[in-house]
């Protein structure tokens, strides 16, 4: 490889290094001032103008904090586990365009990604961010606490029951792009904003971003660490910069899920009125990068929001939507575009047919939700019925 085709390499994961942790330690910032909207408070206002030196002072709080380790615990997972989720997230950002990348772009020119044209890169990417997985695993079973155990247990059935939907999801994207490659779907939905995949797919969207969602561990699908239950959960034994990199994981994988929704389903860096961007750091490709950011903190603001919305879900709810819910209507909204692209017809018509399958998943699950609440009926005792009162 030659220096040409490494600086541009090179600049990008610089970039990706020295952005994730600063994107991270301020995310915890945001989300206070989210909920101090929602709440009706201020939120972080006392260190440094507007409180943006908050997150900058809980850093360095952190740092300082004494790092404990049970006497019990298997010390190399335990002190390795945190590392694990980390580094999946950050390989899964790899192959993340964060601005347009053309794919006849030349070498020595920069580039908005780490791995441009990877072929495969949707599937590289469902695969290295599921192994985050196995940090919060090792990390519950080498803490030696049941707690942390069960949390464990739980991250590990929650991760392959929203797998599923979360790969049915999205074939149908791919089936009708015809390319695993995320630049070669964001490709297929630059001709205008009708041609967004959100349109006539808006079933597999809102299907991905729960799935995602629950991927996250982040409200209400954060069952791993519930306080009422688990105390921390996996992570219960968990202090000072280790117990930050849990959770720098976590918002690296928000990060990430919000940049998939954003190249998947709302054209990436595409807007009407936008000149296709041109090669290198132009004009034209600095503005797609700043539409791209635009759309993914929409989406992070709507993650953020429904922390603060919505309540937690009982461990079997959170099974069963996965399971009795969102896998079904993924397999059927698959099996719609597998049988409109056979008989060749337009894509258009998912969407109807993916607003019947949403009405017909919530009377369903409305009809179960009644069944479960109505209460049985008493059997009549034997000597009523013998005595023919019953």
């Amino acid at each position: 490889m030659s220096m040409a085709d490494l600086w541009p390499l090179l600049t990008a994961i610089a970039i990706v290094m020295m952005i994730v942790p600063t994107i991270g330690l301020y995310m915890t910032f945001v989300e206070r001032k989210v909920a101090a909207l929602v709440q009706d408070r201020l939120g972080p206002n006392r260190v440094g103008p507007l409180g943006l030196f908050q997150a900058i002072a809980d850093a360095i709080k952190i740092m300082l904090k004494e790092q404990v380790t049970p006497a019990q615990a298997q010390k190399v997972l335990f002190m390795t586990a945190p590392g694990i989720g980390l580094v999946a997230s950050l390989m899964a950002i790899a192959v993340v365009p964060f601005g347009p990348v053309p794919t006849d772009q030349p070498a020595g020119v920069f580039r908005f990604m780490i791995a441009p044209g990877v072929d495969i890169g949707l599937l590289f990417l469902l695969a290295v961010s599921s192994l985050s997985a196995y940090g919060i695993i090792l990390g519950g079973w080498a803490s030696n606490n049941k707690y942390s155990m069960y949390g464990a247990i739980r991250s590990c059935a929650q991760f392959i029951s929203y797998e599923v939907p979360l790969g049915l999801s999205i074939l149908g994207i791919v089936a009708y792009s015809g390319t695993l490659s995320i630049e070669g779907i964001v490709a297929s939905q630059s001709a205008g904003i009708l041609h967004w995949n959100i349109w006539w797919q808006p079933l597999a969207a809102i299907i991905f971003f729960t799935s995602a969602l629950a991927e996250t561990n982040r409200l209400p699908f954060d069952l791993p660490e519930c306080e009422q239950e688990l105390v921390g959960g996996f992570h219960t034994e968990y202090s000072g910069i280790k117990f930050v990199l849990f959770f720098l994981a976590e918002y690296t994988h928000v990060v990430t899920v919000s940049f998939l929704v954003a190249l998947l389903f709302l054209g990436g860096w595409h807007f009407p009125g936008v000149p296709s961007p041109a090669v290198g750091l132009t004009g034209s490709a600095i503005l797609s990068m700043l539409i791209l950011v635009i759309k993914v903190m929409m989406v992070v603001f709507f993650i953020l929001m429904l922390r603060w919305t919505l309540p937690r879900f009982r461990f079997d709810q959170l099974m069963g939507l996965a399971w009795k819910g969102l896998i079904p209507l993924a397999m059927a909204n698959l099996l719609g575009v597998v049988i409109v692209l056979s008989l060749g017809g337009s894509r258009w018509i998912m969407l109807p047919v993916s607003i019947a399958l949403f009405v017909a998943g919530g009377y369903a699950s409305a009809l179960s939700f009644e069944r479960a609440g109505r209460p049985v009926p008493p059997r009549p005792s034997t000597h009523l019925i013998k005595q023919g009162v019953a």
